[in-house]
């Protein structure tokens, strides 16, 4: 007994190349979330390198060492030489401003603009109070991060890292 016409099964050639432009409506948004988020992480790992490149660096300040003459290209040096794997673009992307504070309490120091980044280098003496902020210029490569981090829009992000301390009586 033949089939009726219409309980036959839909013909294969029909369905050819479906999983093809399935995969293609996916696929760019999926490998775009996957390039943004590793991304971040690499901001993260940055942030992480800078902060701690700072703390040690830092210590040369707060405890005298700094005072012996080291300028500002010096410390800016110590501080790449502990940025582990982001030390070798360090030199022309790490901007620090190191300047005495008169009190903790409703300091505004100047902040980054497009036009550049203040870099004061003041170390002061015993017993000061000392502000360190590092900026690290970082390119983006994901577009769409680009956008959503770039602080002056050109596509950098701005890692920032700020530490307050008393000089040592040294």
């Amino acid at each position: 007994m033949a089939r009726p016409r219409l309980m036959r099964r839909p013909n294969r050639r029909t369905r050819e190349g479906v999983a093809a432009i399935e995969f293609a409506f996916v696929a760019i948004p999926f490998l775009l979330l996957m390039f943004a988020i590793l991304e971040i992480g690499g901001l993260l790992v940055l942030d992480a390198s800078l902060e701690n490149a700072m703390i040690d660096t830092n210590r040369l300040i707060r405890t005298g060492q700094a005072q012996g003459g080291m300028s500002q290209e010096q410390f800016r040096q110590a501080i790449c030489d502990r940025m582990t794997i982001f030390r070798g673009g360090c030199a022309g992307n790490l901007f620090i401003d190191v300047r005495v504070l008169p009190q903790f309490r409703n300091q505004t120091p100047p902040e980054p603009t497009a036009q550049g980044f203040p870099q004061e280098y003041q170390i002061g003496q015993a017993g000061d109070l000392i502000l360190v902020r590092a900026w690290y210029r970082h390119r983006m490569v994901t577009p769409l991060m680009q956008q959503a981090v770039s602080r002056f829009g050109d596509g950098n992000a701005i890692v920032s890292v700020t530490t307050a301390f008393k000089n040592e009586p040294f």
